[in-house]
């Protein structure tokens, strides 16, 4: 077992209750946990550019779709709510990071797409912020790395898929 705080909550939980199966616990724990620390661990890169993760993620996905995208597109890419991606819109249409316009067909239908601005400051972010997670990750060999991704890949299918399945 590793030496790591789900280590000592699930000896706590096998203290307190030693018949129930804490195996989904660590798992599911040590992801939840490892996605708290990732997401507080703030790159200079994006602090830098001015840009939460959040919006560094929003401006990634218009850029690698390579087209217009609507707020429920955007929504579905960045995993994020309405109006939450309505929120980060806002912000960096006013930043001129992103253009908006209104469908021509259906005029309660928006599209969202990189400026020329948008495009520099994300192509200028990312090299930097993959280099910074590259570092976050230098305690794994590469095998292990490739190994975990794979695994996680596998677990994240799966999970994508039940909730395909409940319409989620």
């Amino acid at each position: 077992m590793t030496d790591d705080v789900m280590a000592a909550v699930v000896q706590q939980w096998r203290g307190v209750h030693p018949d129930l199966d804490t195996g989904p616990m660590e798992l599911i724990g040590r992801i939840n946990r490892c996605a708290a620390l990732l997401q507080q661990a703030e790159s200079a890169a994006l602090r830098d550019a001015g840009l939460s993760r959040a919006e560094f993620d929003l401006l990634g996905a218009l850029r690698r779709t390579g087209g217009d995208l609507t707020p429920g597109e955007l929504a579905r890419e960045t995993f994020s709510s309405g109006a939450a991606v309505t929120k980060r819109l806002r912000g960096l249409t006013e930043r001129g990071l992103v253009e908006r316009r209104t469908d021509d067909r259906d005029r309660r239908v928006s599209h969202a797409r990189l400026t020329g601005p948008g495009r520099d400051v994300l192509d200028t972010v990312l090299p930097e912020q993959l280099a910074f997670e590259r570092t976050l990750l230098a305690g794994l060999a590469p095998d292990r790395s490739a190994e975990l991704a794979g695994r996680l890949g596998e677990l994240l299918a799966q999970l994508e898929g039940r909730w395909k399945v409940r319409g989620f």
